[in-house]
């Protein structure tokens, strides 16, 4: 890796971990001075690096710094005597004046989980949760998470702003999760969670079908929770086996071009099989006990669609999720997934009657599949439904392959 990809990255990375042990150290109400001391260490990276060359261990250089700032401000501001010092005392195990940033494995991986259940903490909605996730936890910059949802930066500066506010003003304290946390915020944690791998996976609003770098951290925050004793419950691993499962076929749902491939047409070869293996691992994990959650249930559709074949046991076991689905999560894209499968089971005209039932008039994902459903059947029809899809869709990606369907009637 050259550079000037290699420094962004390194940057990235490293800025979640130590933002994070220092706003764990120093509470929420302090959160701008530890992205103060963070900001000020990449700073000095940038300046000394770019005249001297990459050190040959960045990241303990980027430790030492972080380090001596945190030590060298508390030296020239008496706010750490006043207010942050007594803070520290009666919320840790800290008893001297001296501030020890512990920057050890352990200790980054605690405060980022500790991290994951403050950000999620319901004063906020949830397109504030995952913006606040994707900065503090994942690193990214408001540019970047403005690029994500295609807005602008001050948009996204605002909305982590109002979360972080929000934050203080509960007096919200970042503590590991206990039982009773994890029965409280769970819900959230894992929302937040499944929303940013959404995002990345499928985006309807960025012109890219897959957004790998929210994929890759939604499953890192994913596996922080697994580590932990008292967040390694049966829902978290079958998120994990969802994600593994989505994520087994990333490189065959495009094509060189960054088209759409459809389901049908992909080269299971290239399917990841390690990461199915690893998928039905967690879902093995998943059905101790009497839980069954969402993610059971997505993570088993998720399953069957690594198996490529199309005989009837495995549409009936998909069905059969989707009923499940319905009574536990209703949504009507659920609703509309389950019509397509009643399809491959009892033919089109079957699979046209679920849908239309749904009345799904806003959604282009209703026409499409209306479309493809009156393929041969009665090929006027599916051209309107093509086109009423065509009209309500959003990223180029879809009107793309949207056109192709209309071109081939």
């Amino acid at each position: 890796m050259e550079d000037k990809e290699l420094i962004p990255n390194l940057f990235r990375i490293e800025y979640r971990k130590i933002v994070s042990v220092l706003i764990n150290l120093f509470g929420i109400k302090h959160i701008e001075i530890a992205e103060d001391i963070v900001s000020d260490t990449f700073l000095a990276a940038t300046e000394v690096w770019s005249m001297k060359g990459i050190p040959e261990n960045p990241t303990a250089w980027l430790y030492t710094v972080a380090k001596n700032k945190t030590k060298n401000y508390f030296k020239r501001t008496s706010l750490y005597e006043q207010k942050i010092s007594p803070e520290i005392k009666y919320n840790s195990t800290v008893q001297t004046n001296e501030v020890k940033l512990d920057l050890s494995e352990k200790n980054i991986a605690d405060s980022q989980l500790a991290m994951i259940f403050t950000i999620c903490d319901p004063c906020n909605p949830s397109e504030a949760q995952i913006a606040l996730a994707l900065n503090l936890l994942c690193g990214f910059g408001t540019h970047e998470i403005a690029d994500a949802f295609m807005t602008n930066k001050e948009v996204i500066y605002k909305r982590i702003n109002r979360a972080k506010q929000k934050l203080k003003d509960k007096n919200i304290q970042i503590n590991g999760p206990t039982i009773e946390q994890m029965k409280l915020r769970q819900e959230n944690v894992l929302k937040t969670i499944y929303l940013l791998f959404s995002e990345g996976y499928y985006s309807s609003i960025e012109n890219t079908v897959l957004r790998k770098d929210f994929c890759t951290e939604a499953m890192r925050l994913t596996y922080l929770l697994l580590e932990n004793a008292t967040t390694n419950l049966p829902n978290v691993n079958a998120l994990m086996a969802l994600m593994c499962f989505h994520t087994s076929r990333f490189d065959t749902r495009t094509n060189e071009n960054g088209d759409i491939v459809l389901y049908q047409d992909q080269d299971e070869e290239l399917w990841n099989q390690e990461l199915v293996s690893r998928g039905a691992y967690y879902l093995g994990k998943a059905s101790v006990g009497d839980t069954l959650s969402k993610y059971h249930l997505e993570a088993g559709i998720a399953y069957w669609h690594t198996q490529k074949k199309n005989t009837q046991d495995k549409w009936k076991n998909i069905l059969e999720l989707y009923n499940n689905l319905l009574v536990i999560d209703y949504s009507p894209i659920v609703a509309l997934n389950r019509a397509f499968v009643i399809s491959k089971i009892e033919g089109n005209k079957a699979g046209i009657i679920e849908t239309e039932m749904l009345q799904l008039l806003d959604n282009h994902f209703y026409f499409s599949l209306l479309g493809n459903l009156h393929l041969d059947i009665d090929n006027q029809k599916a051209l309107q439904y093509f086109e009423q899809a065509y009209a309500l869709a959003h990223t180029d990606a879809d009107k793309k392959i949207i056109k192709k369907y209309i071109t081939n009637i």
